[in-house]
């Protein structure tokens, strides 16, 4: 391929104007870092060393040195926020909002950030108010998820709905799984009243969005003991195992009753049993261990903590086995196997909690939703040692 001659003269002519080009935009960032406060690099140093009392002290003064310096408001105000100091993270943004020279892409940012003060603040009714007029602009997506947010805090679920309704990524799975919830809720505020037509027809809400809700099941169940329907409500319990058998455990105890006042309990605990050998679950063990004491007695309570315990070792499997012990033993062993158990209990103290999957918080008791993060279903029925025993 030969070279024209006109290629050899273009060459340096490009590397010239390249040249200019980037003299050009030097002296531009030049000039304006000329032009920023010193106190504004050093609080950014601050920042990056995570130093952030040093930073805001920083921030403070170059506002004070250039009142007109938009981000250094919207970087003082985030940094208020993140301190827990609201107040003054709501002054700082409102004075923005308040500006009459500020562009509409800088007062739409600013009302965001006041909305997100209020959140922090508690102030939940001017928080919606701000994301309501958030609607229909480029940051639509963001007052959704806070509306959203918002609604859940107050147990408002009709408008929960609505609002997740509207999300752009609904149908997802995590929609799903938050949208069914709204409705158990509704269902649950519904049964509590007595309003079961109300909560029944929530349910069936539930299923249809999502079919693997295991909470809408055990609502259903529920509502079929209360119409006197029993051999309705066990097979909505035993649903729950095609949907998520790690929940059979909740759903344990209603099942026991149920079979119990219809006199096939043995029959119950024989499904629980099966259950038990096909989903390993220290919270399934606690109630088929108590059924069973009360079906075959203590000498059969151990017979079946101690098969387990071969299956899947547990230091909480270890406390059932010398509870049941402790009902078998001799007087004269009784104190010393006692003794044992009290050691082996207080160190399942440890590892009998619920952990949400999300964000790691722990807690005794099992929740819908996580209290740290705000997650559905994010924190199984699944004690923390079995988490450790896991693959």
């Amino acid at each position: 391929m030969e070279i024209e001659l006109w290629w050899l003269l273009a060459f340096p002519l490009f590397f010239l104007l390249g040249w200019i080009a980037a003299r050009i935009d030097i002296r531009h960032v030049v000039q304006e870092s000329r032009t920023l406060p010193r106190s504004y690099l050093s609080g950014l140093n601050f920042l990056l060393n995570e130093q952030p009392d040093k930073a805001i002290d920083a921030f403070i003064e170059a506002v004070r040195i250039d009142p007109d310096t938009v981000e250094l408001h919207f970087a003082l105000g985030s940094l208020f926020r993140r301190r827990g100091e609201t107040e003054r993270a709501i002054r700082m943004h409102q004075h923005l909002v308040d500006r009459d020279d500020l562009k509409d892409e800088q007062r739409t940012q600013a009302l965001a950030e006041l909305g997100q003060d209020y959140l922090k603040a508690g102030l939940l009714d001017r928080a919606e108010a701000i994301f309501k007029r958030l609607r229909d602009t480029r940051l639509d997506d963001l007052a959704l998820r806070y509306l959203l947010e918002i609604y859940q805090q107050e147990k408002d679920w009709p408008k929960a709905i609505e609002i997740a309704q509207a999300l752009p990524d609904h149908e997802s799975l995590w929609w799903r799984k938050e949208m069914a919830n709204f409705h158990c809720e509704m269902a649950a505020n519904a049964l509590a009243d007595s309003r079961d037509d109300d909560a029944l027809a929530a349910v069936e809400r539930a299923l249809k969005v999502n079919p693997r809700a295991v909470r809408a099941s055990l609502l259903k169940g529920d509502l079929c003991l209360r119409s006197g329907d029993e051999a309705g409500a066990i097979e909505a319990w035993k649903r729950i195992e095609t949907q998520d058998p790690v929940y059979l455990a909740l759903a344990a105890e209603r099942m026991m009753a149920s079979y119990d006042r219809a006199g096939r309990a043995a029959q119950g605990v024989q499904l629980l049993r099966a259950y038990l050998e096909r989903h390993p679950s220290l919270d399934l063990l606690d109630t088929v261990f108590e059924w069973t004491v009360k079906q075959q007695g203590a000498r059969g309570a151990y017979d079946l903590v101690r098969e387990e315990l071969r299956r899947n070792p547990t230091l909480l499997g270890l406390d059932k086995l010398l509870e049941a012990a402790l009902m078998t033993a001799p007087d004269e062993l009784r104190t010393d196997v006692e003794l044992v158990r009290q050691l082996v209990h207080g160190h399942t103290r440890q590892v009998a909690r619920y952990r949400c999957d999300a964000c790691g918080f722990k807690a005794r008791q099992f929740y819908w939703r996580c209290p740290a993060c705000g997650g559905w279903e994010t924190t199984p029925p699944k004690r923390t040692e079995e988490y450790d025993l896991s693959p």
